[in-house]
């Protein structure tokens, strides 16, 4: 079974990170503690779109493509990379403080270059009032430590942090997106499932805690490894991870770690299904179903 999994090493820090030489935190809320920037001044819409003091709102910002090492991806008009923030889940922006200060709001308003998509362009309104452009439902930012155009420092801080291509996707890497669940109709009704339709599963000997298959459990049930984002119909409040010994993350569904079964063949198998009376799927409620 081909699985869109990434191993990623576990960071121990901040999700809304500092300098490069900062660890940083594997879970899907902002902290709080994020450090201030310390190296060049913060890209604002002002100070990327132009070297004047001409306010925000009397500057359009514009919105293309840029070629990158993860391929086409998102930046303004100066070339200035732009990035999506995990725990947003495609809605308002839950980046402020110390967060926004090392993560500027990419502001409205902002024209589209004729290699965006203009459908996927909208607004969200920030708690000051402000207007922050959004990609596909994502709020767009700057990073902080990006210190010419073209820099993508910012990728992959924290597992939240990442670039967006054209369409609108998260990448984790060239041609590789971030984890995305999703919910899928079974024969035991809605379940969760990856961003292709491969069903995950809970092991109950876990108790909504930490991952206890390792071994040769997990060759047989590969677990759902960090980043991962609420897709449609997911709660994103009940999305949160878990470290495993090998320091790797692993995403679980309210405090249930997830898994995929080797022998699953094709989206949408569930041979794993009561295997052991301890593997079952998951619906979207957060609840295991055992029928």
């Amino acid at each position: 079974m081909k699985r869109l999994v990434l191993a990623t090493a576990v960071l121990t820090a901040i999700t809304a990170c500092g300098t490069s030489g900062v660890t940083e935190s594997t879970v899907v809320t902002p902290s709080s503690t994020t450090p201030t920037p310390t190296t060049q001044p913060t890209p604002t819409s002002t100070t990327v779109a132009d070297t004047t003091t001409t306010s925000t709102a009397e500057v359009e910002n514009v919105l293309t493509v840029v070629e990158s090492e993860f391929g086409p991806i998102l930046a303004d008009g100066e070339g200035y990379t732009l990035y999506m923030f995990v725990p947003d889940n495609r809605s308002d922006s839950v980046c402020y403080g110390d967060c926004e200060a090392a993560w500027p709001a990419f502001y409205a308003p902002a024209t589209s270059a004729d290699d965006v998509d203009d459908s996927l362009v909208d607004t969200t309104q920030r708690t000051d009032d402000t207007s922050q452009v959004t990609y596909n439902g994502w709020p767009l930012y700057y990073f902080a430590n990006d210190e010419a155009p073209g820099d993508t420092t910012g990728q992959g801080r924290g597992l939240v942090w990442y670039v967006v291509n054209p369409e609108g996707v998260p990448l984790v890497a060239a041609e590789t997106p971030v984890n995305q669940l999703t919910v899928i109709e079974s024969s035991f009704g809605p379940i969760l499932a990856d961003e292709t339709g491969n069903v995950l599963y809970v092991f109950l000997p876990d108790e909504q805690s930490e991952s206890t298959c390792y071994d040769d459990c997990e060759a047989a049930w590969p677990p759902l490894l960090a980043p991962a984002y609420a897709g449609n119909n997911i709660d994103g409040t009940l999305v949160e991870s878990t470290e495993r010994t090998d320091a790797t993350v692993q995403i679980t569904y309210n405090g249930w770690p997830l898994y995929y079964f080797a022998n699953d063949e094709a989206p949408g198998d569930t041979n794993g299904q009561g295997r052991g009376d301890v593997w079952y799927v998951i619906g979207p409620d957060g609840e295991v179903i055992e029928g």
